[in-house]
């Protein structure tokens, strides 16, 4: 064994030689600080590993903040370390479940015991004590039976059933202070890196504040998002009367053999608020409505909305003609580019307006038009000779991720228009602590759809994915309370059924690529879930829109 290894850091291209077995906190300071904010963890040989990792042979390092997705990560599993300890000690017996991420930042809920404001500042007085003493988070790792007993004897029997139900021989958990935690990705060395948060009650619970990732030495501005968390706590509701809490309930209900059960009802949970909107849209289409918009971030499933609410609508005699603005963007050539050089598909100015806006109008006017279609392997627009016209008892429905933009059909009263926002929002946890990024199932959906009907592996996608990202921040989460109702095309089994398909393609980005890091997330992540077969889901399911095989075409 050397004495000495020598590590190269990507973050300023610097070779440095340190000690055999230095840590990752160590090498940073090595490597002279190379970061404007303090690093949560790093990207070692591409692998995200904790800053208390130790570098025994030579490494290639990447330090990683929060301006970035998996810096954040780190941040909010530890502060939700130090929140549930802060609880357990200001509320005993209470179970701290961190439920979704809303209004810029997580709302949780506190079961078993009542709490008002004043319980809310204590629990925050004494977070701020723990993250004052700096205390480390020390990790241990366990053969899971004797980890689950350890967490049932401190009454987390979530997190017991989990690691139970995984089928892994050993798993890793945190302990601070004497209070453990299990969470599936690394925390920061100690408490004293988490610096910025707020604890602020929110409807029935607690909105837990955390850093912006533009400018993580402010906390994220809270907004109203309504509807976003109805449509959550909606979904809750069918989750605690289906007995699926979590993600381990998900898998005993596979393995006692009640997939079908669970799949039959998430697709009628969905088939049954479609054709809600589209009753909806008829009572709507008497007062005047004639333009549907159907707008939502990527890989949420707008497509396959559009064409079962089409099929809704025609139930309620009214005949759906659809566009898809998909087709309207410019040639390859004329679109814009963002601040790094790459072309921002995302913008609104990608899209030809002024032609779609002729359409639009010659269409609403009883004109008849040429439709165009995008080749978006040619980077061109063509026309195939079709053609489109409304009937007298049409609606026009126009599905992307820009419908909501108020400027697309600025020239159109409000009066005519019925809007609806996609989105997947996942609404079923891992366990009490550890929520799924509704941004995680899109990505796989789109992971899995790219490589089976595009040709583009998960090296591509998730290179891109953080593009996409800064698109829907600028461009569609801003719109999505303009909503007259919001559809979730989540479902509670989709994890398990997507897993199949991610993994083997996610198994192929090698250790040497930059999408290692994420590949290697994701793929621990899918461990969790119990496979649910691809057979048993319905032909005219969403999630047919990613894997193929569905009634619909696309």
């Amino acid at each position: 064994m050397p004495d000495t290894i020598t590590i190269f850091c990507r973050n300023n291209h610097v070779h440095v030689d340190v000690p055999a077995g230095s840590s990752l906190t160590e090498i940073y300071k090595a490597v002279g600080s190379p970061l404007a904010c303090t690093p949560m963890n790093a990207h070692v040989n591409n692998k995200t590993e904790s800053l208390a990792f130790r570098c025994w042979k030579p490494k290639d390092v990447e330090f990683i903040d929060l301006t970035q997705s998996s810096g954040i990560r780190t941040y909010v599993r530890s502060l939700c370390h130090i929140f549930s300890k802060a609880t357990s000690e200001i509320l005993p017996s209470a179970t701290v479940c961190l439920k979704h991420a809303v209004s810029n930042g997580y709302y949780c809920v506190i079961e078993g015991k009542p709490f008002d404001r004043q319980t809310i500042d204590r629990i925050k007085q004494r977070m701020q004590e723990i993250i004052d003493v700096d205390s480390p988070f020390l990790p241990h790792t366990l053969h899971t039976t004797e980890a689950a007993e350890l967490f049932r004897q401190q009454g987390m029997e979530d997190k017991a059933r989990l690691i139970e139900t995984a089928g892994m021989n050993y798993t890793s958990f945190y302990d601070l202070d004497g209070y453990i935690d299990f969470f599936y990705g690394c925390l920061t060395p100690s408490t004293g890196y988490v610096q910025l948060f707020d604890l602020v009650p929110y409807a029935d619970g607690i909105l837990l504040r955390v850093p912006q990732k533009a400018n993580p030495s402010e906390l994220a501005p809270v907004i109203l998002q309504q509807k976003m968390f109805d449509a959550y706590k909606e979904h809750q509701t069918l989750q605690r009367m289906l007995g699926l809490n979590n993600v381990a309930d998900l898998n005993f209900a596979v393995r006692q053999g009640r997939s079908s059960e669970v799949i039959m009802v998430s697709e009628a949970v969905q088939e049954k608020q479609t054709a809600h909107i589209a009753g909806e849209i008829a009572r709507r289409y008497r007062d005047g409505v004639r333009l549907v918009l159907i707008s939502g971030p990527s890989s949420s499933g707008k497509t396959t909305f559009c064409k079962r609410l089409g099929i809704q609508l025609l139930t309620n005699l009214i005949h759906p003609v659809g566009i898809s603005l998909d087709d309207y963007f410019v040639e390859r050539e004329d679109t814009p580019r963002d601040k790094y050089g790459e072309y921002d598909f995302e913008s609104l100015y990608s899209l030809d307006l002024p032609l779609f806006n002729s359409d639009l109008k010659q269409l609403l006017a009883g004109g008849e038009i040429s439709l165009p279609s995008f080749s978006f392997e040619t980077g061109h627009r063509q026309y195939k000779g079709n053609k489109l016209k409304l009937k007298a008892n049409s609606v026009l429905m126009l599905e992307g991720i820009h419908a909501l933009n108020p400027e697309l059909t600025a020239f159109i009263s409000d009066s005519f228009k019925y809007r609806v926002y996609v989105s997947a929002l996942t609404s079923i946890s891992l366990d009490n602590h550890n929520r799924i990024p509704t941004t995680d199932n899109r990505l796989l959906r789109r992971i899995i759809r790219d490589y089976r009907f595009r040709g583009y592996s998960a090296q591509a996608t998730i290179s891109r994915w953080h593009s996409v990202r800064r698109g829907e921040d600028k461009w569609i989460f801003p719109y999505q309370e303009n909503a007259d109702v919001l559809f979730n095309s989540a479902m509670l089994y989709e994890l398990a059924a997507l897993r199949s398909f991610a993994e083997p393609i996610l198994q192929e980005v090698q250790e040497n690529e930059p999408a290692y890091a994420e590949a290697d997330r994701l793929l621990r992540f899918l461990r969790y879930f119990n496979h649910i077969c691809e057979r048993d889901l319905p032909r005219t399911s969403l999630l047919r829109e990613f894997l193929g095989g569905g009634s619909f075409g696309y």
